[in-house]
């Protein structure tokens, strides 16, 4: 059994209460971003303008979070956690006071780049100081605890966005992360003790530079890929062989780099390669459900905004609970059929999507998304456990980055993707069902299904083809999302019944 006091770490005693405390405010300031920002958006465009860079304001912070997240977590590995999560919460609070000073749509993209380059040290570095100052037995416990920061921040983000925006001003959706992350960075600095060597280690600039440019390129061929140009234009060719390029060039410097930020003999280890793997595929799931949900219960269900950010809460209620439980699970059935339950808690979730009808009404939504979220702890909590025994204090910041940069690439892939795919569904059913009084729908008319007021003066032709053709594209939606989960299921079974290295 691995011994709290680990050989990395100080002689001093780490106050282990505080620091649990303070990794979970910091995760929680990133959280929070998400839902915050989105409840406080009609407000920031109605007073910023330009409503075409609208998803750019969410696009920027995912993209440089993606692409710092291997970085620093190779860099913890060499320079310990402290320095580096605290690195991360000064950007990301410079950034976050910089948007709330924003005066166009152009400056807050760019801030939120800053917020974004800072909030890539943020979850990986705090999930890794975890696995470092618990033993395995207690690491599945802890991980219950810092799942529920999200299902918290789920709950609490539109609420505090709203109020913000309704009495004070939507600036302050930025800055309340201030005095979080101050309290943060301060139970980390004084009571979180490492012993760090103080030998010069080199640094891999060259890997940093090539996994920059590569995972760059990828974030924004995936953001911009049938938005601005058609996948299949000289642009999206163009910049994604020259993502492939940069790709082949990092994986042959890292074989020779001295310290590697990205040592691909950790992705030989077949917990982590398909731990990550099954990520990126539950990944994908998690943003086709998320992304889409509320549209068809406003939309279709003729429910409101509340009732749907409903059926999507529940996710964020059963994420958590499941994590706690899958501590309990670990230690007495094992890595494998913990995931197992959790892999087939996602496919009963994915069914009960597929079979989700406008009469079904919001209650079966909301009972498929708690299942999902089921799913979602119980896996991705015995992911975390397996990967950080799976290997040493020295791999372990970069091996657990990997698992969150897998998650983020597979968020990515699933808005791009699942998108096209709805979008695609949509335009394919006007043209088969569509008569003279609805030639001129595309697929931005759903968007008069959102309005109340607009969807009430709709005719009753353009109301049933708008509303059947979202309810068809969508169960296309969801049929891909079981098959993923099927597929997840598949890389469950493979996974070893315990990790090779225990630590």
């Amino acid at each position: 059994m691995e011994s709290v006091l680990h050989t990395k770490q100080s002689k001093r005693k780490t106050n282990r209460p505080i620091v649990l405390a303070s990794i979970m405010l910091a995760m929680f300031m990133g959280a929070i971003e998400g839902t915050i920002v989105s409840t406080a958006m009609p407000a920031i465009v109605g007073e910023l303008g330009d409503f075409s860079l609208y998803s750019w304001v969410f696009s920027s912070y995912l993209l440089m979070n993606t692409v710092t997240v291997l970085i620093y977590g190779k860099l913890s590995d060499l320079f310990g956690r402290k320095p580096v999560i605290n690195f991360g919460i000064i950007i990301f609070l410079i950034g976050s006071i910089l948007c709330g000073l924003a005066q166009s749509m152009t400056e807050l993209i760019i801030f939120r780049f800053i917020q974004g380059f800072g909030a890539g040290a943020i979850t990986p570095i705090a999930t890794t100081i975890v696995g470092d100052i618990y033993t395995k037995e207690e690491r599945a416990k802890i991980q219950g605890y810092l799942s529920s920061v999200w299902g918290i921040s789920a709950v609490l983000g539109p609420a505090i966005g709203g109020l913000f925006v309704q009495f004070v001003s939507w600036r302050f959706v930025f800055w309340v992360n201030i005095p979080l992350g101050i309290l943060a960075m301060i139970g980390i600095g004084f009571f979180l003790h490492e012993n760090i060597e103080k030998n010069k280690k080199p640094i891999d600039y060259g890997g940093a530079i090539l996994t920059t440019i590569f995972t760059s390129i990828l974030m924004f061929v995936l953001v911009e890929g049938g938005n601005r140009w058609d996948w299949l234009s000289f642009q999206i060719i163009g910049l994604l062989v020259v993502a492939l390029i940069a790709f082949f060039l990092f994986y042959k410097h890292e074989q020779k780099a001295v310290e590697p930020i990205m040592p691909f003999s950790i992705w030989k280890d077949r917990t982590i390669l398909l731990a990550n793997l099954t990520s990126l595929t539950t990944g994908i799931m998690l943003i086709g459900i998320s992304s889409f949900l509320p549209t068809f219960v406003q939309g279709v269900m003729e429910k409101s905004p509340l009732i749907a950010g409903f059926t999507l809460t529940t996710m964020s209620i059963g994420w958590p609970i499941a994590s706690t439980v899958a501590g309990t699970l670990l230690l007495k059935i094992g890595v494998r059929t913990t995931s197992f339950i959790g892999g087939i808690a996602l496919i009963l979730g994915s069914v009960m999507f597929v079979m989700l009808t406008p009469e079904a009404g919001p209650l079966w939504a909301a009972i498929g998304s708690f299942i999902i979220g089921l799913g979602m702890g119980l896996t991705t909590t015995t992911f975390i456990v397996s990967i950080q025994s799976a290997v040493s204090w020295e791999q372990r910041g970069i091996a657990t980055a990997s698992n969150s940069f897998m998650r983020n690439l597979g968020n990515t892939i699933g808005a791009a993707f699942l998108g096209g795919v709805l979008n695609s569904r949509l335009m394919s059913y006007f043209n088969q069902y569509g008569n003279e009084h609805t030639s001129h729908l595309n697929v931005d008319s759903t968007n008069l299904l959102l309005n109340k007021e607009e969807r009430n003066r709709l005719s009753e032709d353009v109301l049933q083809i708008l509303q059947d053709g979202l309810t068809h594209s969508l169960h296309t939606v969801y049929y891909v999302v079981l098959f993923l989960a099927i597929l997840s299921m598949i890389l469950i079974w493979f996974l070893p019944k315990e990790p090779k290295n225990s630590r």
